[in-house]
């Protein structure tokens, strides 16, 4: 038994030398063969890949069953996680929805209870965004809504969520809108919480520049702009964005409204403040050369001259009667 076991032990380690001496010149040549840059090598190379690559479906097919397995789990895993965080989000969604509804209808009973009267609603026409058709302005859209539509000129216009820009220029059928990014638009803002009022400059950028702040400490970025009321330009309280830090240190604002689609826009349609041109009798008012005048004519109000005071005096004052003195007439028979 022992001699036999040698025997095949000494048989077998030849052909196995042989066979890796086999693969080992195959694979050099299909290694020359495949780096060999000649037609005709190309041409069989080509001729393997289609004769070979084939019929070889059927040993690839586990492997790509696999692969679509653990791709499938993966998306499965993904759409869980998405699932759970949209429950999430809208388990809040419902606790601030039930919080909004509460507060909504104690500001109505607040209201209520202070008499107050507010605005009535701003009302707004929808007008679909067309080609520029090429002007001195550099940001600018048009709308297929004009003066037919009742557009007037420097109405502001909203995309649905923040301030776009406001409309200059209105044709019979359409009309132009001015961007809040354009560098000729200059536009009163306010920054809340802090109350700080500046002005909303375009530069042509995404950001647009905030200029002339009374006091840039107060501001922090992500405050709050809103449009103000100065000037009569927008209606005040319109969302407009939030305060950034630009890279070249000056306070920007990040703009509310999507201008990546601008397909649709809302034209408000804003009264103009009701103008007090005269003041009361109580404060008379002053012309250029600061002359008093008359609340009521409207002409420079004169006093009354010392003279007409006088006769007025006179003519309204009766003589006071002389009072008997006792003694008097006495004393005037002896004189």
């Amino acid at each position: 038994m022992p001699s036999d076991r040698n025997n095949e032990a000494d048989f077998a380690r030849p052909v196995r030398r042989l066979v890796l001496a086999v693969l080992a010149i195959f694979l050099l040549g299909l290694f020359l063969l495949w780096r060999i840059d000649s037609p005709r090598v190309e041409r069989f190379r080509s001729a393997v890949v289609d004769t070979v690559v084939p019929n070889m479906d059927w040993a690839m097919a586990p492997v790509t069953q696999l692969a679509r397995m653990v791709e499938d789990f993966r998306s499965y895993t993904r759409i869980y996680e998405q699932n759970q965080e949209l429950r999430r989000e809208l388990q809040q969604m419902r606790a601030w929805r039930e919080a909004a509804l509460q507060l909504e209808q104690r500001n109505a009973q607040l209201l209520d209870m202070a008499r107050v009267r507010l605005d009535p609603q701003l009302t707004h026409v929808t007008g679909v965004v067309m080609a520029d058709s090429g002007s001195p302005y550099r940001q600018s859209v048009l709308l297929n809504v004009g003066a037919r539509d009742g557009i007037v000129d420097g109405w502001a216009v909203m995309d649905g969520l923040g301030v776009a820009g406001r409309i200059a220029g209105v044709g019979d059928r359409s009309s132009r809108v001015i961007l809040l990014t354009d560098s000729n638009s200059r536009v009163p803002v306010m920054v809340q919480p802090s109350g700080q009022r500046a002005l909303l400059s375009g530069d042509n950028s995404p950001v647009p520049v905030l200029e002339f702040v009374d006091n840039a400490d107060a501001l922090r970025p992500g405050d709050r702009v809103v449009s103000a009321s100065d000037g009569g330009v927008f209606p005040p309280g319109l969302l407009v964005g939030e305060v950034v830090q630009g890279s070249d240190g000056r306070l920007r604002v990040m703009l509310a409204a999507d201008y990546g689609r601008l397909d649709f826009l809302r034209i408000l349609r804003s009264r103009p403040a009701e103008r007090i041109e005269q003041s009361g009798t109580l404060l008379r008012p002053l012309d250029a050369s600061g002359t008093p005048l008359d609340p009521v004519t409207g002409l420079p109000f004169r006093p009354d001259t010392p003279e007409d005071t006088s006769d007025t005096m006179t003519e309204t004052v009766a003589p006071v009667p002389a009072l008997p003195i006792p003694g008097g007439a006495e004393g005037g028979a002896n004189e």
